[in-house]
């Protein structure tokens, strides 16, 4: 009721919240309405600025994000053909992620919302890329589901019960399946695609295995023959490690286009398969816990890998369930994902206040532990 008031003559219509990314390399604003609608967006990536380097450079992303956050604002509400005094809430990027690319997006949003009396939203960003698909599709994506998170920084299933409530059943015990695909990709020497929307290692290595042979390099599939089997958490590490020692011995040539291709189709067959009986493990696990899933969700940036969505269909049909994913487009990191988890998070009065500051490492069951400036929300849209 307190934020319904607040609101006043804005709750007659669609919410609309302005979301604020800057985590990682991704400086990006959006604003999303109460029913899903995107309204404006705005993404500076960052691709050509790190691909000399090989990765993120944490510097070098914060100090791009200082330069081009109060442009992105601009834009993305000139798009809009809005002010700030038309939005609803101000939705920031809180954690986890680079310490000084969060605080760059933080001190924005803050100091937004607090000089023009709006709601502040700390998102977490893994629970935006779990949300991300329900967006304007709340009746087809329903709680509970099984969220598969697949991206640079993590990898992890787990139950999204409700917004801001999550019970984690696996995790990766090393690298995330996107740092491995990134590191085998730059092992393979193959060039960062400089793409303002999919660019990156990643994107580049599945490009390269589509006219690979993957059975002339037959990779192990990770944690398939040991006690780890039977094990819902995740390892990429030693996949990766194999690959760069079949390149120290020769057994390919990073400089062949056919062998980058071939060794990339072979590491993409063997990562997919283990995310796939991972999962299918994880949809074991959550029956054990009485939940009763009503589909699998795939998030995160490797969730626009075609072979990955396919792989994770193929889990959820055999669950009797069907599989749900953002577009391609809206895996990776971005405004709108930010903006639509504000738009959840606002409806329940999940709200923070202005002097909160950004986590840089924060696992995403204890967010329902964190407090909140204001609870109760009437307001529906």
């Amino acid at each position: 009721m307190i934020l319904a008031r607040r609101l006043g003559s804005k709750a007659s219509r669609l919410v609309r919240v302005l979301g604020i990314e800057t985590s990682c390399d991704d400086t990006a604003a959006a604003v999303v309405t109460g029913d899903g609608r995107v309204v404006s967006e705005t993404n500076r990536h960052q691709h050509s600025v790190h691909a000399a380097y090989g990765g993120i450079v944490p510097g070098l992303a914060a100090a791009h994000h200082q330069a081009h956050l109060p442009l992105v604002l601009r834009e993305t509400l000139q798009r809009a053909e809005l002010s700030i005094g038309d939005i609803d809430a101000v939705a920031v990027t809180r954690g986890p992620g680079m310490a000084a690319s969060l605080g760059v997006g933080v001190a924005a949003a803050k100091a937004l919302a607090a000089v023009h009396g709006l709601p502040l939203i700390g998102v977490h960003h893994m629970e935006a890329h779990a949300l991300m698909a329900r967006m304007g599709r709340e009746d087809a994506v329903r709680f509970p589901f099984l969220c598969v998170l697949v991206s640079g920084g993590h990898t992890m299933t787990l139950v999204a019960h409700d917004v801001n409530a999550y019970s984690t059943i696996g995790s990766t015990r090393d690298d995330s399946v996107g740092e491995a695909f990134d590191k085998v990709a730059r092992d393979l020497g193959l060039p960062w695609p400089d793409a303002q929307d999919g660019g990156g290692l990643g994107p580049a290595l599945e490009q390269a295995a589509l006219r690979g042979d993957a059975r002339r390099f037959p990779l192990p599939v990770p944690m398939d023959k040991s006690a780890s089997a039977a094990s819902p958490d995740f390892s990429f590490s030693g996949l990766k490690t194999h690959v760069r020692r079949l390149r120290d011995a020769g057994a390919f040539d990073p400089l062949v286009a056919q062998d980058q291709a071939d060794v990339a189709a072979a590491f993409q067959r063997a990562a997919v398969a283990h995310l796939r009986k991972k999962t299918a493990l994880a949809c074991r696990h959550a029956r054990a816990m009485g939940v009763s899933i009503t589909c699998v969700v795939a998030s995160g940036g490797v969730a626009s890998n075609a072979a990955v969505r396919q792989a994770l269909a193929d889990v959820a049909a055999k669950e009797g369930v069907p599989l749900e994913c953002p577009p391609p487009r809206l895996c990776t990191d971005n405004g709108v994902m930010i903006a639509w988890a504000g738009v959840e998070r606002l409806r329940r009065g999940l709200l923070d206040s202005y002097t909160f500051d950004f986590i840089q490492r924060w696992p995403l069951d204890r967010l329902k532990e964190m407090p909140y400036s204001e609870r109760g929300s009437s307001f529906d849209n």
